[in-house]
């Protein structure tokens, strides 16, 4: 299901757009920290063009960013937290947690985990690729991935889940040089961030009908909590 689960079924859709606004949301209050122009801010102005393509609208992507920024008055205070451990059937998941309360955090996991197995820090993570991930399209004809790849100083590449897109993966340390390359590249980068990728996924093949259903719902649950920013699953395509 490539580096980071995303709902596929279509009954989900209303509701998803909802939580992607909430996400989309977080990410812009702190990128904003750093300055709430994105023309000065590119962390801030990869977000605030994620957010167009989704129609977030106007008024609330004005708002995250002046909450941000620390222009409304308001505090902002999140912390991240990452949570580790097993969907139904042995599938490993990481997930990511932006929260102004940890301890309901906490306690929502457990519940959460209950259809599988919450796991203690480091019992999951070594199954994982903790990398930077980078979504980008061509700018022009004939731009060259592969290439890109190289002279930008990326690890690897894989297509993305889009038609056309190219996921750039890099160390961690990498993410925003190899960002700031690709476009040179002939690459227009759409995405940039940190994320977990599987190195020995679960093959969907393995499981029936009715099992992938369970690990799907019980990762729809998790995707669909307050807290939770991203869910990354050691599930193959």
């Amino acid at each position: 299901m490539g580096a980071q689960w995303k709902a596929k079924h279509k009954d989900l859709a209303a509701n998803a757009k909802g939580r992607l606004f909430g996400k989309l949301s977080k990410d812009i209050m702190i990128a904003a920290r750093h300055g709430a122009d994105p023309a000065s801010n590119s962390r801030l102005r990869l977000v605030v063009e994620q957010a167009r393509k989704v129609s977030m609208p106007k008024d609330t992507l004005e708002r995250a960013i002046k909450k941000g920024a620390g222009l409304t008055g308001e505090a902002v205070h999140f912390e991240h937290v990452v949570y580790e451990g097993f969907a139904p059937h042995r599938v490993p998941v990481m997930v990511e947690c932006l929260t102004d309360n940890v301890n309901r955090a906490a306690s929502d996991m457990r519940v959460l985990f209950r259809k599988g197995q919450l796991g203690t820090s480091g019992s999951v993570s070594w199954d994982f690729d903790h990398l930077g991930m980078i979504e980008a399209e061509p700018a022009a004809a004939g731009a060259d991935p592969e290439m890109a790849a190289i002279e930008a100083g990326a690890q690897d590449l894989e297509p993305g889940d889009d038609e056309g897109v190219t996921l750039f993966l890099t160390a961690p340390a990498d993410l925003d040089l190899v960002g700031r390359a690709l476009p040179a590249q002939g690459f227009t980068v759409l995405s940039s961030r940190l994320g977990y990728k599987p190195k020995n996924p679960v093959s969907p093949s393995s499981l029936n009908a009715e099992q992938l259903e369970e690990v799907e719902s019980f990762l729809a649950a998790l995707d669909a909590n307050e807290d939770v920013q991203n869910v990354f699953a050691g599930l193959g395509d």
